[in-house]
């Protein structure tokens, strides 16, 4: 942007510039507590409203956060995802540009019981393989996968290196997608998925409870939960005319 358009930008948008210059540029990191609508004001020589209007934009982008009686603060990146995407995370992180890792916590074989028969709507005792992963973008954990398989439907997957290939890409080739069913919930984590996933068990999960059917069947079932302070679901829709 040029001088001469910077000099007629709104003020609360010249403010809000300069806040994105410093963290873009790596100055202001994440959790680095950014001047107040008093240091503001006497910086820029606006009102106190325009201050707190570039404050409170970038804390609703989801840029700043702000702490009441406090100040605001550079927020931590967030991962993110399409919520109605299939995809691998593995893919995901390593297109944001982050540094993929795994690490499995089980794999064992179970049998369908009480909801895990009716979530596959197949017969009691029906053999499932259970697995359970850690996913780690850039040494920290977002994501917790415990996933109940078919076994019938993919008989091999225990067999698998899932530090090598995810269970996503093992079962698009083995049970290839046929339809896909995504609930979305926030819940507080139990005491598993607070450590696996490195939080406190005051701080929200996002729940992402996918189902997915290959030739007519319920091949899989899976619980992704996520630390809602480091991950969020975002789409952008079409509708049809």
């Amino acid at each position: 942007m040029s001088k001469a358009a910077a000099s007629v930008a709104p003020l609360y948008l010249r403010v809000k510039r300069h806040i994105l210059a410093n963290i873009g540029s790596g100055k202001w990191a994440p959790s680095h507590r950014v001047p107040s609508e008093n240091e503001l004001v006497k910086s820029f020589g606006v009102s106190r409203m325009t201050a707190n209007r570039a404050l409170r934009e970038l804390s609703d982008e989801g840029v700043l956060v702000r702490v009441a009686g406090v100040g605001s603060f550079v927020a931590e990146p967030k991962a993110r995802a399409h919520p109605l995407e299939i995809r691998s995370i593995a893919d995901e992180i390593r297109e944001r540009g982050g540094v993929y890792r795994v690490e499995v916590v089980a794999r064992e074989r179970v049998r369908a019981v009480a909801k895990l028969a009716e979530d596959f709507r197949v017969a009691p005792r029906t053999e499932l393989f259970y697995s359970s992963l850690v996913h780690f973008e850039d040494g920290r954990p977002v994501q917790l996968e415990d996933r109940h398989v078919l076994a019938s439907i993919a008989p091999d997957y225990l067999d698998v290196d899932f530090t090598r290939v995810t269970p996503h890409d093992y079962l698009i080739e083995a049970a290839p997608l046929q339809e896909a069913e995504h609930v979305l919930r926030a819940v507080l984590p139990d005491a598993r998925t607070a450590r696996w996933l490195e939080m406190k068990r005051a701080e929200p999960c996002l729940l992402v409870v996918r189902r997915t059917w290959s030739g007519n069947a319920i091949a899989s079932v899976a619980n992704l939960h996520h630390p809602g302070s480091r991950y969020e679901l975002s789409g952008r829709f079409r509708p049809q005319r």
